[in-house]
C-alpha cells in the first residue's frame, strides 16, 4: 500500500494536462465571478423557506436530492455549498475535456471558463440551497456519457449515473443527450469512420469500400450504446422513483407538471410538443437575452458560428463524407435532432415553467465549437480559426461574468428593499388597534407596484433570469411569514390562501386602501386583513 504522499503524487501524475487546466480555470474563475453571492446570505423567494430544508423532494421526482445535498448539511450555507458546487463543476469541466477530446490548453481553459461563467449558474446560485446537489447531478450526467464512450460495457455504469442524475434534477438529462449526440457525430465524422475505439485498431482506409462499410457498422454499433445507456438509465430512474414513493406513501405532485412526465407531450400530443421544442430552442438562442445581450456578445457568437461553419465545410472537403452517404445522413440527422434533445424537458413535463437554471445545456454548444476547432487540423486556416474561437470565447466569458454580477447586485437590492418594506409593515401590524400576538392574519401576498417606484433597472439584462429580477422577494402570504420570522425575529399567524377566498371579492376588501394607506389593515370577525396589492386590483 502506498503512503498518502506517494498516492497523491501517483494520482496527480495520472491526470492529463488539459484536465488540470480545465479544473483550475473553472474553480478559480468561479471564485472570482461568484464570490459576491458565496459570501452573502441573500435569499430569493424560494430561499425564504429553505434556511433549513431536508431536500426531500421525492414528490417532484427528485429522490436522490436529499443525499446529494446532505454533505453540506441541510442548512443554507452559501460559502460551503458554493465551494462544493464549484468542485463538482470543475470536475465536470475536466470530464468534458476527456469526453470531447479537447487536448489543447487554451481550449481546455476556455471550456472551464464558459462552463462556470454561463448565467444559468448564476440562476442556480439564486437557489443556492440546492446548488451542490445540482452540480453533482450535472457531473453524473457527463460521466454517464463518458463511461459509455470509454468502456465496452460502459453503458451499464453510465445508466446508473444517469438515473441518479435525474434523481437529483431531471433537467440535466438534456446534458447527457446532447453529449451523446456529439459523440455519435464524432464517431461518424472521424477520419474514414474506420476507427473503432473499443477494438483499439483501425480498419482499412477511407478509399477502401469495404473499410468504409466496416467503419460505418462499427460506428452504428457503438452509437447504440448511448441509446442503451439512456433507456436503461430512464427505466432505473422510474423504478427507483416508484419504489421510494411507495415506501414513503407519497405520489408525484403536480408541480411543474411532473405528475404527467410520461403523458406523451401533453394535450397536444407528441407532434405539438416537438414543434414547441424547436420553436423554443431558436427563440431562446436568438432572443433569450442570455447568449446575446450586447454588441460584444453578438459579435462573439457570430464569430463562433462562422468558425463552426467554416470548420464543417473544411472537414467535409478534406474527408469527402459524400463518399459514405449512410454516415453523412446519420451526421445530418443527429445535428437536426439537437434542438429537440436540448428541450427534452418540454416532452417530459409539457407544462413546465422554463427557468434559466434548466437551460444550462446551451453552454455545451459553445464548448462544442471550441472542441471542434481545437480537435481538428485545418491547415493554414487552423491558426485563424483558433484565434477567432479563443478571443470570442474570452469575450463571452467576460460578458457572462458581468451578467452574473448584475444579477447578484439586483438580488441584494431586492433583499434590502424587502427588509425595509417588512419593517414598516410589521410595525403597522403591531400598532393596529386590536392586534395581539397570534391573531389570524390574511394577506394576498403581492406587493403593490402602484404605491412604489419601479427601481429594478436590470431588466434589460435579467429579464430571463427567474429569481434574480424584480424589486422584492415577496409573492405569497407565506413569503411574508417566512421573511418576518427569519430576518425580523417576529412570528405572524398567516392564514392559508383559501382563508381569503370569500373576503377577497367582497366590497369591504375592495374599498380598503393598499399598504401603506391608512385603511390598508382591518380587523373583521377576529381576522386581521392586510391589503398589500394595488388598489382596485
Amino acid at each position: 500500500m502506498l503512503a498518502p504522499e506517494n498516492g497523491i503524487r501517483m494520482i496527480y501524475g495520472k491526470m492529463k494536462r488539459e484536465w488540470k487546466w480545465a479544473f483550475l480555470t473553472c474553480f478559480l474563475l468561479g471564485l472570482v465571478v461568484h464570490m459576491p453571492i458565496m459570501l452573502s446570505d441573500i435569499p430569493n423567494h424560494d430561499g425564504l423557506d429553505s434556511i433549513y430544508f431536508d431536500q426531500n423532494m421525492i414528490t417532484s421526482g427528485r429522490w436522490f436530492l436529499m443525499a446529494a445535498c446532505g454533505a453540506s448539511s441541510f442548512y443554507t450555507l452559501p460559502w460551503v455549498i458554493g465551494l462544493l458546487g464549484l468542485l463538482f463543476l470543475s470536475c465536470t469541466a475536466a470530464a468534458l475535456c476527456e469526453l470531447l477530446e479537447i487536448r489543447k490548453i487554451w481550449a481546455a481553459a476556455l471550456a472551464g471558463g464558459l462552463l462556470v461563467s454561463f448565467p444559468a449558474l448564476a440562476s442556480t446560485f439564486a437557489y443556492v440551497f440546492t446548488l451542490d446537489g445540482y452540480m453533482l447531478a450535472m457531473l453524473l450526467a457527463v460521466l454517464a456519457v463518458l463511461f459509455t464512450k470509454k468502456f465496452r460495457y460502459g453503458y451499464v455504469p453510465g445508466a446508473v449515473c444517469l438515473s441518479f442524475s435525474m434523481g437529483v434534477y431531471q433537467a440535466y438529462l438534456s446534458f447527457a443527450m446532447i453529449l451523446s449526440i456529439f459523440c455519435v457525430v464524432m464517431l461518424f465524422a472521424g477520419e474514414g469512420m474506420c476507427h473503432n475505439p473499443l477494438e483499439g485498431s483501425k480498419a482499412p482506409s477511407v478509399n477502401d469500400g469495404k473499410g468504409r462499410i466496416k467503419g460505418v457498422k462499427n460506428a452504428i454499433c457503438q452509437s447504440l450504446h448511448y441509446l442503451y445507456m439512456g433507456v436503461l438509465g430512464a427505466v432505473l430512474y422510474v423504478v427507483l422513483l416508484q419504489i421510494l414513493l411507495r415506501l414513503q406513501g407519497k405520489v408525484l405532485a403536480d408541480y411543474q407538471g411532473i405528475d404527467g412526465m410520461l403523458s406523451g407531450g401533453g394535450k397536444g400530443g407528441i407532434l405539438s410538443a416537438v414543434v414547441k421544442m424547436y420553436q423554443d430552442f431558436f427563440a431562446f438562442t436568438v432572443k433569450g437575452n442570455i447568449l446575446i445581450q450586447n454588441v460584444f456578445s453578438l459579435t462573439a457568437c457570430v464569430l463562433l458560428g462562422m468558425a463552426a461553419l467554416a470548420a464543417g465545410i473544411l472537414l467535409l472537403r478534406h474527408r469527402k463524407y459524400w463518399k459514405n452517404p449512410v454516415g453523412l445522413v446519420i451526421i445530418i440527422l443527429a445535428i437536426l435532432a439537437l434542438p429537440a434533445v436540448t428541450n427534452v424537458i418540454l416532452l417530459i413535463s409539457p407544462s413546465v415553467t422554463y427557468h434559466l437554471l434548466m437551460r444550462y445545456q446551451w453552454v455545451l454548444y459553445l464548448i462544442g465549437i471550441v472542441a471542434l476547432i481545437a480537435g481538428n487540423e485545418f491547415g493554414r486556416m487552423g491558426v485563424w480559426l483558433e484565434w477567432a474561437v479563443c478571443l470570442s470565447g474570452i469575450v463571452l466569458v467576460f460578458c457572462f461574468g458581468i451578467t452574473d454580477n448584475i444579477a447578484y447586485s439586483n438580488l441584494e437590492k431586492r433583499y434590502e428593499k424587502t427588509y425595509a418594506y417588512c419593517v414598516r409593515l410589521l410595525d403597522r401590524i403591531e400598532q393596529t388597534e386590536g392586534y395581539y400576538p397570534g391573531i389570524p392574519i390574511a394577506m394576498v401576498g403581492v406587493v403593490g407596484d402602484a404605491q412604489y417606484p419601479n427601481t429594478d433597472v436590470t431588466l434589460p439584462v435579467t429579464s430571463n433570469m427567474i429569481g434574480m429580477n424584480g424589486d422584492v422577494l415577496l409573492y405569497r402570504g407565506d413569503n411574508y411569514e417566512a421573511f418576518i420570522r427569519n430576518y425580523l425575529g417576529a412570528t405572524l399567524n398567516i392564514l392559508p390562501p383559501e382563508a381569503m377566498e370569500q373576503m377577497y371579492f367582497s366590497q369591504e376588501y375592495i374599498e380598503m386602501d393598499s399598504f401603506p394607506g391608512a385603511d390598508s389593515i382591518r380587523i373583521m370577525d377576529g381576522i386581521m386583513y392586510v391589503k398589500t396589492e394595488n388598489t382596485g386590483r
